[in-house]
């Protein structure tokens, strides 16, 4: 649902702003590049570990509505339909994982690693880590399982909030892999790129060991370079929000460390400088090379106007679901045609060999 902060929202959130950044708490991250990355890693290790049971504590500060259906039901990123109602709402104690159901959504909700226990072998604290041990629905947590995270081409699978899987996207800031991956909706895309560069920096001394499609087998870039721009795009364009600072607070209050890149967004960037500055360089070339119009479009129709080639015109709505993709378009005195739209607000991702944008459209 449309976010909405009412005074118990607001008041909540002051009282877990309570547990606000400590002061000093990142004076000894003076450095650049993986140097920081490292400072880091020895800011935030040797967290307090309270078990796997106790992550279900934890998610009664750290993962609660306060910011859709504020109703201080479960918040599932696979679930949480932030435009409309939700199709699954689960209250903390009921419904939860015992063995048993699963076989579709809303049935019950358990524990989801972002990076998936197998990677290390479901030892600990990583298995207990909140900071990316998030609450989810069963089915669509099985349904994942341990695929990466990535763009999906063509869907296999979609879920209610417009979650999907299928083979990832080859091209744009997404070439380089083209197996089966999960992606989340735009709302909880940056999220969950952050919780990834947490744990690539939280055990920076371990990772290096751990097979994973996503990781390169380093301790100091972690992840392989088709992965790290999907995740740094992800966290640009989608920032840090309050529900994410407030569940930051929350877990810092129970397991005494922090996610530094939900603190310092710019932490990536000055980790990974030379990926942040081709990503910029690429979108910053493309969103300069095409235009959209009409817009509102005319009789259910719109032009792209585009002085390179493009690999793809993808349609999704406010949802994140995708309504039209035309792949290999045709392109004819530079211009692509678009037509036998529906009325409402989209979303236009335009993907070129090396770089991807987004448009917005409006069909009345």
């Amino acid at each position: 649902m449309k976010k909405n902060f009412t005074l118990i929202a607001f008041l909540l959130c002051s009282v877990i702003g309570l547990a606000q950044i400590p002061s000093g708490y990142y004076s000894s991250a003076t450095g650049s590049g993986y140097t920081l990355k490292t400072q880091l890693f020895n800011i935030i290790k040797g967290h307090t570990d309270l078990g796997y049971a106790g992550l279900y504590v934890t998610y009664t500060t750290s993962d609660i509505d306060l910011y859709y259906e504020n109703n201080g039901t479960m918040l599932d990123m696979y679930t949480e339909n932030p435009t409309g109602p939700d199709t699954c709402e689960y209250t903390y104690g009921v419904n939860q994982d015992d063995g048993s159901g699963g076989t579709a959504e809303c049935q019950k909700y358990n524990r989801e690693h972002i990076v998936p226990q197998s990677v290390f072998g479901s030892a600990t604290p990583m298995y207990s880590d909140a900071h990316f041990v998030v609450p989810s629905d069963k089915y669509v947590n099985g349904q994942r399982g341990n695929d990466p995270f990535g763009r999906v081409n063509v869907p296999t699978n979609t879920y209610s909030n417009g979650s999907k899987k299928g083979n990832n996207l080859n091209s744009g800031y997404s070439a380089g892999y083209s197996s089966i991956v999960f992606e989340p909706i735009n709302e909880f895309k940056g999220d969950i790129a952050r919780m990834f560069f947490y744990f690539a920096t939280r055990y920076e001394n371990q990772v290096a060991g751990w097979s994973y499609p996503m990781f390169n087998g380093t301790s100091n870039q972690v992840f392989t370079n088709t992965f790290l721009n999907i995740l740094i795009t992800w966290h640009n364009n989608d920032p840090v929000s309050q529900r994410e600072r407030d569940r930051n607070n929350a877990i810092y209050a129970r397991q005494n460390n922090r996610n530094p890149f939900i603190d310092h967004p710019e932490y990536v960037c000055q980790i990974y400088p030379t990926q942040c500055a081709t990503l910029s360089s690429d979108n910053f070339i493309l969103e300069n090379v095409v235009s959209i119009y009409p817009n509102p479009a005319v009789n259910y129709e719109i032009t792209i106007s585009s002085e390179v080639e493009l690999n793809s015109i993808v349609l999704y709505n406010i949802n994140g679901q995708i309504i039209q993709e035309i792949k290999n378009p045709t392109r004819i005195d530079n211009s692509y045609k678009v037509n036998n739209l529906q009325s409402g607000f989209y979303l236009v991702q335009l993907t070129s060999e090396n770089a991807t944008t987004s448009k917005k459209i409006i069909v009345n």
